[in-house]
């Protein structure tokens, strides 16, 4: 699978797109539940037939673009397509100059929304020579998955620590040396680290953990999300300022995971044929027994 992983690196994004489009189509095709849910969640939010009918191909070429991502001959950069790269622009990008020049830590929170991997790849390309990036996942399940994960994601002014309680404390320390930590607030996080609140009018278990660093560490939390442009032209970042970003300092916890699915829903509603509506986000959640295990975890 590596072998396949490193040739598909090889290729041009549209090919890589195109392939990842039929993928998509063919797993909405074999696979029931998936369409349900996937059906369900789209409506919920009151998304058209034909915004879910494109949404399925853009969820299959989010898988066959991070071959070329994690393992890719280049950058993400801001000049024009040329030479095999990524081309690369951004929009609000003076929001993350002002954050900067404060020397507080930045918070980038975005959902499952558009290329992800690429934001924090052209946050690093771009200013990660002045304050570097760490960014949270969950390590995948089959052991050369979470090897590739962890060597493709790091990166020079990029860093990927895992969703354990010791990859939180490596968060809360980056953000009080100044630097930016990058959160998908979306995802579903383990029973204890979460309340439940509304999400597109249910409710969904979200976590409490962008709050929390905001609190802790007096970040500025700014959303973020790439938008993937067609036939592989390449990729576009907006980035904005969160509303009511000063609640987040003071709200309680149930209160400041709402108004962050609130700003998820924003974002998603913009470009909803780019979300993951197959995301089991209304899932319960995992015990915590699993992080609590990590050597050296606290109690």
């Amino acid at each position: 699978m590596l072998t396949l992983a490193r040739w598909l690196a090889r290729a041009p994004l549209w090919l890589l797109h195109s392939l990842g489009a039929v993928g998509g189509r063919l797993v909405w095709a074999l696979s029931g539940t998936y369409r349900q849910r996937f059906r369900r969640h789209a409506e919920r939010a009151g998304i058209g037939a034909a915004d879910r009918r494109a949404a399925v191909a853009e969820a299959g070429r989010l898988v066959g673009e991070l071959p070329r991502l994690w393992l890719g001959p280049d950058w993400p950069t801001g000049e024009a397509s040329r030479a095999g790269r990524v081309s690369l622009r951004w929009t609000g990008a003076e929001h993350v100059e002002t954050a900067l020049a404060t020397g507080r830590g930045l918070l980038f929170l975005t959902p499952h929304l558009g290329c992800f991997e690429v934001t924090a790849q052209a946050y690093a390309a771009r200013f990660g020579g002045r304050q570097p990036i760490t960014v949270l996942y969950r390590p995948a399940r089959q052991a050369w998955l979470r090897e590739l994960e962890r060597t493709a994601r790091d990166r020079p002014g990029l860093r990927a620590v895992p969703a354990t309680l010791a990859g939180v404390r490596e968060l809360l320390r980056a953000l009080r040396r100044g630097e930016a930590v990058g959160l998908l607030p979306d995802q579903v996080p383990p029973q204890g680290l979460g309340v439940w609140a509304p999400f597109f009018g249910q409710p969904a278990y979200t976590m409490t953990l962008a709050g929390r660093l905001v609190q802790q560490t007096g970040a500025v939390p700014l959303l973020v999300w790439g938008e993937r442009l067609p036939r592989g032209a390449g990729y576009v970042v907006h980035v904005e300022p969160l509303d009511d970003a000063e609640r987040l300092v003071t709200a309680p916890q149930a209160e400041s995971a709402a108004l962050v699915n609130r700003a998820m829903e924003r974002l998603i509603l913009r470009c909803p044929r780019q979300y993951l509506w197959g995301y089991d986000r209304y899932k319960a959640p995992r015990a915590f027994e699993a992080l609590r295990a990590e050597p050296g975890a606290e109690p």
